[in-house]
């Protein structure tokens, strides 16, 4: 009972390290107080204290899922929790290898890198390296990515309840047991200055010689909160144009500078502006105003029938559409049904979803002109933020700056918006790029390349603001080799929980052999001494001798006193004959109970 009490308080203590809660020194209370719930367990507790743990941790972390319907949430938390006990299962197993910490660090990483992928594309929304924004550890994103970032506060859990272990064990060699502790201390401090010191790592001066852009940035606001925020597309529509007026005409006031394009949300247009005439009037009336390209985002038709993309348009307003980025990553059950002929009868509230989403193929790599230039424009649309790859493709594709679109309408006032808005920081770190974000009425803002905020807005707001981003071109090691590294981190992991389970069938094997060898021979040498005795009856000795040593162990006697052989006569036989019989001989360490078989098959000799 008291480690299932332990495993659901560390799942609650590493949910409260994300946002909004952002308490991260709970990172690293909830990581070794799980592993040390689950050590010395059987793999079966130890998997189900692991789905434990990841209900209590997922429960908290990820509970805004519910604005989507309450057994939605039940669901994903539910399913999501497996992979959590798998980790359970995994860092019992690997606890019997002597580098264990570093192991199970690596089963955080494997762990992560399968929820982030499966099924469906994954959710992977809860990595640990998206809480550790704001710790020292953020340094190494950079150079070692999110993956990389991850398996850094794996280990430095571990580490700490390696710590704790040498601390609690009985050993009287003091020595060792102080040198494991002053190990755990010494690594676990090195690993937080190095990351400290690795904040100041950058791959580029701010200003670039390419220059810079100027991004003007509109959160339009949207009508109602909640599933049913989108409802009134036109009115989302016409909310972007009226905000693009206001900015441009601060800018034409002098209370704000010139843009170079605009940057307008996700579903910023929920109708095809391409097909609708009065959707294509809006758009192409805020491009006039602003006298600039806007990358709009928008919901188009096709490529099917009942089918749709989410898209970004870069909107020019002399010559309209000339590029376009469709989202690559989409929500499953969100945007698009798993097996959707089949579930739509089931259950007619997915119905909701609408057309099915098709993702797009492309980098998110927009090659436009700006201001009279060439420019590479980097977009991430949403819940593609949380994935490595799609990020990592843009800024290999060449994009110069990077810009995220989000409609984080139908969490507003949850959690979500929060937790978003720190994904983007930790991309901004490990890129060392700088973000423009405009959403439709959550946060919209900017973020520097160190991950700071320079300026955000409110949720439920109509609000704009004009930016200036560096051209940049350089890429941080991260983006080259965090891929390779997180898959090199699987491997180890799934190579130490293959060395563990073979260390745990060869141990049993011996443990097998030795007490079957130990048995033949006492065997052997039983009926050597005690030829008349049967198997039968041996084997009976063995057992009650085995029991002897299990009760004179429970009374704490150490030596067994050995029997002497006597070699008294019988009295007086029944016909008045001298009887004479002689015990067999017995070594001192043979046990009473085999004496015993010589007493009652004795074996007559002739009187000297």
């Amino acid at each position: 009972m008291l480690r299932v009490v332990a495993v659901l308080l560390a799942g609650v203590a590493i949910g409260l390290s994300w946002q909004p809660y952002g308490l991260w020194p709970l990172l690293f209370v909830g990581i070794p107080a799980f592993t040390l719930a689950i050590r010395g367990t059987r793999p079966l507790p130890a998997a189900g204290l692991g789905y434990l743990f990841g209900l209590a941790m997922l429960t908290v972390a990820v509970s805004w899922v519910h604005v989507l319907g309450n057994w939605v949430a039940a669901a994903l938390i539910i399913f999501m929790s497996l992979f959590f006990g798998l980790l359970g299962l995994m860092a019992n197993r690997v606890e019997r290898l002597r580098w264990w910490p570093l192991a199970t660090a690596c089963c955080w990483v494997l762990i992560e890198y399968a929820y982030s992928r499966v099924p469906f594309g994954g959710f992977g929304w809860t990595r640990i390296a998206y809480a550790a924004v704001d710790t020292p550890l953020a340094g190494f994103l950079p150079i070692i990515g999110v993956a990389g970032v991850s398996f850094v506060v794996a280990l430095i859990g571990q580490l700490i309840a390696w710590g704790v272990l040498a601390l609690r064990q009985n050993s009287p060699d003091g020595r060792r047991r102080r040198g494991r502790v002053l190990v755990a201390v010494g690594s676990v401090i090195v690993l937080v200055l190095l990351g400290s010191a690795l904040r100041l790592y950058q791959v580029e001066p701010v200003a670039t010689a390419a220059g810079s852009v100027r991004v003007g940035i509109v959160q339009g606001n949207i009508p109602g909160r909640g599933i049913e925020a989108m409802g009134r597309a036109r009115s989302v529509t016409n909310n972007h144009l009226s905000e693009t007026i206001d900015l441009m005409t601060k800018v034409r006031l002098g209370q704000q500078p010139e843009p170079d394009f605009l940057l307008w949300p996700e579903n910023s247009t929920d109708i095809d502006p391409t097909l609708d005439p009065l959707t294509r009037q809006t758009v192409q009336a805020a491009a006039e105003v602003a006298g600039r390209p806007i990358l709009v985002g928008a919901v188009m038709q096709g490529p099917g029938a009942d089918e749709r993309q989410t898209a970004a348009l870069w909107w020019d307003p002399d010559r309209g559409v000339l590029a376009h980025y469709e989202k690559q990553n989409l929500v499953p059950f969100g945007e698009w049904i798993p097996f959707r002929d089949d579930l739509l009868p089931l259950i007619p509230l997915l119905q909701q979803v609408g057309a099915q989403s098709v993702p797009g193929t492309r980098p998110g790599v927009l090659d436009v002109s700006a201001s009279g230039r060439p420019l590479k424009v980097g977009d991430v649309i949403c819940f593609e933020l949380a994935y490595d790859q799609t990020i990592y493709r843009a800024l290999r594709g060449g994009a110069q700056v990077m810009m995220v679109q989000s409609n984080n309408a139908t969490y507003g006032g949850t959690g979500q918006i929060e937790q978003q808005f720190a994904i983007t920081r930790a991309r901004a770190m490990e890129s060392r790029r700088e973000i423009a974000v405009a959403t439709t009425n959550s946060v919209s803002g900017f973020i520097t390349r160190d991950g700071g905020v320079a300026i955000r807005t409110q949720e439920f707001t109509a609000q704009s603001m004009v930016v200036e981003m560096p051209l940049r071109n350089a890429l941080t090691p991260a983006i080259l080799v965090a891929p390779w590294l997180e898959r090199g981190l699987a491997l180890v992991a799934a190579l130490a929980c293959l060395a563990a389970l073979v260390g745990a069938t060869r141990q049993a094997r011996a443990r097998t052999f030795a007490t079957g060898s130990r048995a033949a021979v006492l065997r052997r040498r039983e009926q050597t001494r005690f030829p008349s005795a049967s198997d039968d009856e041996v084997g009976g000795l063995q057992a009650r001798s085995a029991l002897n040593e299990r009760q004179r162990a429970k009374q704490s006697i150490q030596k067994e006193i050995p029997v002497e052989p006597t070699d008294a006569p019988h009295g007086p036989a029944s016909d008045g004959r001298r009887a004479s019989s002689v015990r067999p001989r017995t070594d001192p360490g043979d046990h009473p109970d085999l004496q015993r078989v010589g007493e009652h098959r004795t074996h007559p000799q002739p009187d000297p």
